[in-house]
C-alpha cells in the first residue's frame, strides 16, 4: 500500500488556522452549554433575590370602596330631555396598609411618589368612552366630568406635613406621605347613548343607575375589568409596584347605584418590591 505524507509548507498560516478554530470551537460550546447554564444559574439567583426582597411586605393593598350609578346629562337648549347623554361612572377608594412589617413611620414605609399607569378597561360592549383619572374624595358618590390622565399616567401630590394638608387643593390628585388616606379614583363610561329623547309618555327621567334601565342598557354588555399598576417609591428611594385587576360587577345599579367594600387579605394584594 502506498502511503501519502503530509507536508505542511506555510506552518504559521495553519498554526493561526489552528488558533481561529480554537477560538471559533470555544465560542460555539460557550453559546450553546455554559451561556445557557450561566442564564439558568442567573435567572435561579435573581427569583430567590426577588422572594427574599418581597418576604416581608411594607406596603399592601388593604381595603377597596367602589360606588356604582349613572347619571343623564341634558344638553337640549330648552331643557326640554330632548337631547340626553347617558353615562355611568364608578368612584373608587384604595387604602393601603404600610404598618404590617414596620409600626413606626420611618423612610421605608413612608411615600415619597405615587402613580399610576397601565390602565386598560374590557367590556363586552365597545359603546361610550372609557375614562379613569383622579377624583376629589369629597365627590365620592357624586357624578362628575373627568378627563383622560396626560400620556396616560396619573401623578399624585404627596402630603407631607400638616401645614401642606391646610393648604393644599383636592381637586388636584393628593395622597398622604403615612398612606393615611385612600388612592381616591373615578371610572367614567361617557356617552354610552347619546341624543336620547324622553318619550311623549314619561315626563321625567332618572339621573341614577335607574336610567340604564329606563334607555334599555343591557348591564352585561357594560359589566367591565379594569386594570392598571399602582406605583410608589419611598423616602429610601426604593421602587414598589402593584398591578390592580378589579372585575366590576353592576348588578343592582338599576336600583340607582350600589356601594360596596372589600376587605383584602393575602400575598397577591402586597406591593411588589423591585430590584436596584
Amino acid at each position: 500500500m502506498k502511503k501519502f505524507k503530509f507536508k505542511i509548507k506555510n506552518v504559521k498560516l495553519a498554526f493561526v488556522i489552528l488558533i481561529v478554530l480554537a477560538i471559533i470551537l470555544l465560542i460555539l460550546y460557550y453559546n450553546f452549554v455554559f451561556a445557557d447554564a450561566f442564564a439558568k444559574n442567573n435567572f435561579a439567583n435573581q427569583m430567590v433575590e426577588i422572594a427574599e426582597e418581597n418576604e416581608s411586605p411594607i406596603f399592601s393593598v388593604q381595603r377597596i370602596l367602589l360606588y356604582n350609578s349613572a347619571n343623564a346629562i341634558d344638553n337640549s337648549e330648552d331643557q326640554s330631555l330632548s337631547n340626553m347623554s347617558i353615562s355611568q361612572y364608578t368612584d373608587i377608594s384604595i387604602y393601603l396598609d404600610n404598618s404590617q412589617t414596620v409600626s413606626d413611620l420611618t423612610d421605608e414605609n413612608t411615600v415619597k411618589e405615587l402613580y399610576i399607569d397601565n390602565i386598560s378597561v374590557d367590556a363586552k360592549s365597545e359603546n361610550g368612552t372609557r375614562i379613569l383619572n383622579y377624583k376629589n374624595p369629597l365627590n365620592f358618590g357624586k357624578y362628575q366630568d373627568i378627563t383622560s390622565p396626560e400620556n396616560g399616567r396619573i401623578d399624585f401630590n404627596i402630603v407631607n406635613t400638616n401645614n401642606e394638608n391646610e393648604n393644599h387643593n383636592y381637586d388636584e390628585p393628593t395622597f398622604y406621605t403615612d398612606c393615611s388616606n385612600p388612592i381616591s379614583l373615578g371610572f367614567l363610561n361617557k356617552d354610552l347613548l347619546t341624543n336620547y329623547s324622553v318619550t311623549s309618555d314619561s315626563s321625567s327621567v332618572s339621573f341614577n343607575g335607574k336610567v340604564l334601565q329606563e334607555v334599555g342598557i343591557n348591564l352585561e354588555d357594560i359589566n367591565y375589568t379594569l386594570n392598571f399598576t399602582i406605583h410608589i417609591v419611598n423616602n429610601l428611594n426604593q421602587k414598589f409596584a402593584y398591578n390592580m385587576k378589579l372585575d366590576i360587577d353592576l348588578g343592582g345599579i338599576y336600583d340607582g347605584y350600589t356601594y360596596r367594600g372589600k376587605n383584602t387579605s393575602g400575598t397577591e394584594y402586597h406591593f411588589f418590591k423591585e430590584l436596584k
